[in-house]
């Protein structure tokens, strides 16, 4: 814990109203900066972020902020903090739409502990189960499968990526990337570190299951299946609808 932040001296208190200032009227990258410090500030700096994030948490602009957020605060042994979070916060900041075909609550509980080897392993669960009981059996998914996936559940499963990795991770990163490069497969997967010059990375100990891994990472879903699962995700129709 840095001294110059955590103790009560003049100096400290002043750098904490300057960091509350700044959480508000910096850039986004600015404030997901200010965030590791307001930790590191201990009680003073939590409270910062709890009463921004009641500020902020009905906001879609700032999501990724809150998200973020709620992740630093999550492992924090504080009993105002997990008073906080289990009054506001109990099933994460994401909406989950009752129109979905699924429950995704456990992978939200997940990503906000970042715990992303889980969430990602749950996410192809769960779109298994939006597949029907064959796909549930096998544990993998057919390409004519995706396409049927109703819009509201791929567009909860990529929000939810999202908010957690401040816009890092989900389909539809991946999907920009991959219109970046032209629809060209080859060229995609070493961007997001699927492949290395022939080479497919090894499941699961060759990937990065943290914030480090480069844009469009995670989730893997279906990686080693081939090209045609993916194709489908990523001209899926819940990227030409928009989001409620």
């Amino acid at each position: 814990m840095s001294s110059s932040i955590a103790d009560n001296s003049p100096s400290s208190l002043e750098l904490l109203e300057s960091l509350k200032s700044q959480l508000r009227e910096a850039s986004l990258r600015q404030q997901l900066a200010i965030l590791p410090q307001l930790i590191e500030a201990g009680a003073a700096g939590y409270q910062i972020m709890m009463d921004y994030l009641l500020e902020i948490k009905d906001q879609p602009a700032a999501a990724w902020v809150a998200g973020r957020s709620l992740q630093l605060l999550h492992p924090v042994s504080d009993p105002d903090v997990s008073a906080f979070l289990h009054t506001h916060f109990a099933q994460g900041l994401v909406p989950l739409p009752a129109t979905c075909a699924v429950d995704y609550t456990d992978i939200q509980t997940a990503l906000m502990a970042q715990a992303f080897e889980q969430a990602d392993r749950l996410t192809l669960q769960k779109m298994c189960e939006l597949a029907g009981a064959n796909a549930v059996k096998r544990k993998w998914l057919y390409f004519t499968e995706i396409n049927i996936f109703p819009v509201v559940d791929l567009q909860t499963l990529d929000r939810l990526w999202l908010t957690y990795s401040a816009g890092n991770f989900g389909f539809s990163k991946q999907r920009e990337i991959w219109l970046g490069v032209g629809k060209n497969w080859e060229k995609l997967w070493p961007k997001i570190a699927w492949k290395d010059d022939n080479t497919w990375a090894r499941y699961p100990g060759e990937f990065i299951w943290n914030l480090q891994a480069p844009a469009g990472h995670l989730p893997l879903t279906n990686q080693l299946r081939g090209v045609r699962v993916m194709d489908a995700l990523l001209n899926h129709p819940a990227w030409q609808t928009e989001r409620p």
